[in-house]
């Protein structure tokens, strides 16, 4: 008994010894743990500032790269706008400055009747010959004007209408109301719905009429 109590003790002592170098392996292997700890987060954190110090260089770089791309399509719009905006400040110059063409170009018609019934007075004197080259040339002023929206002012016969006539004259009539266009002086007219001219007239007066009574 004793020499098997003598040999578990030695097997303790044994197994005391195997336990005691097992957990000074482990406080070895702690140790090392603990100062790979203690010098590892300076390394780590220093590869991760350099990460991300290269990341955001990155994200500068393309940001500049959008800001020069951006800056350089205002630029573009910007040019675009200015050449449509005189382009259309000169159509519109244009427009203005050569708004009468077209009635021009229609007058001229009227203005080369009027020159050939000149050159025909020198050829015949003959007064019938020049009242229908005059009437013709009139003919074709009215039709100008009526076909650009203007037309005479018919006023003679009718009530005084100070929106259309000007009187510039009264006088006293037996046989016409009062206030009645008896006389045109000069002719008025209208283009389209608007007075361009009034009609300088003769008005009969307040004591006209004495016949009609």
């Amino acid at each position: 008994m004793s020499k098997e109590r003598k040999d578990l003790n030695n097997d303790g002592n044994e197994f005391e010894k195997k336990d005691e170098n097992l957990n000074n392996e482990q406080n070895d292997s702690q140790e090392n743990l603990n100062n790979q700890e203690n010098e590892n987060p300076e390394n780590i954190s220093e590869g991760k500032v350099d990460s991300e110090i290269s990341a955001l260089k990155e994200l500068n770089e393309n940001l500049e790269k959008e800001v020069a791309d951006l800056k350089d399509r205002m630029l573009r719009k910007a040019a675009e706008f200015e050449n449509y905006k005189r382009r259309t400040e000169n159509e519109q110059m244009n427009l203005l400055k050569y708004a009468a063409e077209p009635f021009i170009l229609k007058i001229l018609t009227a203005y080369d009747d009027l020159q050939r019934s000149i050159s025909h007075i020198k050829e015949d004197t003959s007064v019938e010959t020049l009242k229908e080259g005059i009437q013709m040339v009139y003919n074709k002023f009215t039709k100008i004007f009526e076909d650009q929206g203007v037309k005479k002012i018919n006023a003679k016969g009718e009530e005084f209408d100070f929106n259309l006539h000007e009187a510039v004259m009264q006088r006293n009539v037996e046989d016409v109301k009062p206030h009645t266009v008896i006389e045109e002086v000069e002719a008025g007219y209208m283009y389209k719905d608007k007075v361009i001219r009034h009609t300088k007239v003769i008005v009969s007066d307040d004591e006209s009429g004495s016949k009609l009574k």
